[in-house]
């Protein structure tokens, strides 16, 4: 019996000793997924490049008209944190997180913050990022803000400073929620060419719950939001009263004809408030139905896509390279300051 004893001493008393590792495995009783690990995949000359930045990012918080000032890294995490589930696997969290620090890099570079207050240098919102602070974290994760809080912050660590280049300056490091299965050229959503934006093949993304939505309205809401008109008896559900007359590379609806009018495939998501610009519509009893696939822009990285690349083993660096073609990971100091 004297063994089993000294073996039980032996193991309270490492468990004294180390207890902040164990709070990083086991936080509270709601513990992450059992096959989320602490484990990153990422190259040891990845790694050697990470160096903080002492640099602080002045986020206007929309909520109370007050600007925060926030180290840059904190600031990263709190970004990572409203914009891709904790729960995503690691090396998809560090690539969000280098997409992150990049936008800020991006902005700092260009010195234009006039669509921000005085003083400013982003918005906490979609309108540049979701960025959310302490109490907000507390408050929507609740018991498992311990281990969110932890897994994110790793993410954010194996990647301090480091920001995507392409041709020695910051990227627009766009990304958004889940893909129709492609991702889009950037020309095909806004216009501008963009070298590194280019549509690259998203298997990955059918996991999302996002990835198929179907939204109902009347024929006669269709024609009020679109400003058209649909005549009969095409809105009883027959008759053409509808026809897409081009789609882009990344199978997105690009041309469409509804009625009397012909719109983007972009404008129709942009005034019906759809998920994507992937959309079809039919008319069953005078309503219509439009049945979407994916949800955003498409323009970038898709973050389900970049789970389900994490998920077959691709490191960080290589998540980011196939959705950014020809960019290159470095710290972000010169423009960071």
């Amino acid at each position: 019996m004297k063994p089993l004893l000294y073996i039980v001493a032996a193991m309270i008393a490492i468990l004294l000793v180390v207890p902040s590792t164990l709070v990083l495995i086991y936080p509270d009783p709601a513990e992450p997924p059992a096959q989320h690990t602490r484990e990153s995949r990422s190259s040891p000359a990845a790694n050697e490049a990470v160096k903080y930045i002492d640099f602080s990012v002045r986020v206007f918080r929309v909520e109370n008209g007050k600007i925060d000032t926030v180290p840059l890294e904190d600031y990263v995490t709190g970004v990572v944190s409203g914009e891709m589930p904790a729960e995503f696997e690691m090396e998809a969290l560090k690539a969000q997180a280098l997409a992150a620090r990049t936008y800020i890099a991006l902005r700092l570079a260009k010195k234009d913050f006039s669509d921000v207050p005085k003083g400013a240098h982003v918005t906490d919102t979609v309108k540049h990022q979701v960025y959310m602070d302490e109490k907000q974290k507390r408050e929507r994760w609740g018991s498992s803000y311990t281990w969110k809080e932890a897994r994110i912050r790793q993410a954010v660590e194996e990647t301090a400073g480091q920001v995507l280049t392409y041709q020695n300056e910051p990227i627009n490091a766009t990304f958004f929620s889940t893909s129709n299965g492609y991702t889009e050229n950037s020309e095909e959503y806004w216009g501008n060419t963009i070298p590194y934006l280019r549509s690259v093949k998203v298997p990955w993304d059918t996991a999302s719950p996002r990835y198929q939505e179907t939204v109902t309205m009347t024929v006669d809401q269709l024609e009020k939001k679109l400003k058209t008109k649909i005549a009969q008896p095409a809105a009883a559900g027959s008759g053409t009263w509808q026809k897409v007359i081009s789609r882009t590379v990344g199978q997105r609806v690009k041309e469409i004809r509804i009625g009397d009018k012909t719109f983007t495939g972009r404008k129709v998501r942009e005034l019906l408030g759809l998920n994507s610009s992937h959309f079809s519509l039919s008319i069953e009893k005078n309503q219509v139905i439009i049945r979407t696939l994916g949800y955003g822009h498409g323009v970038g990285m898709s973050q389900w896509g970049a789970n389900g690349m994490a998920k077959e083993g691709k490191t960080a660096e290589e998540i980011v390279a196939y959705f950014y073609k020809g960019v290159k990971i470095e710290s972000g100091e010169k423009w960071l300051k």
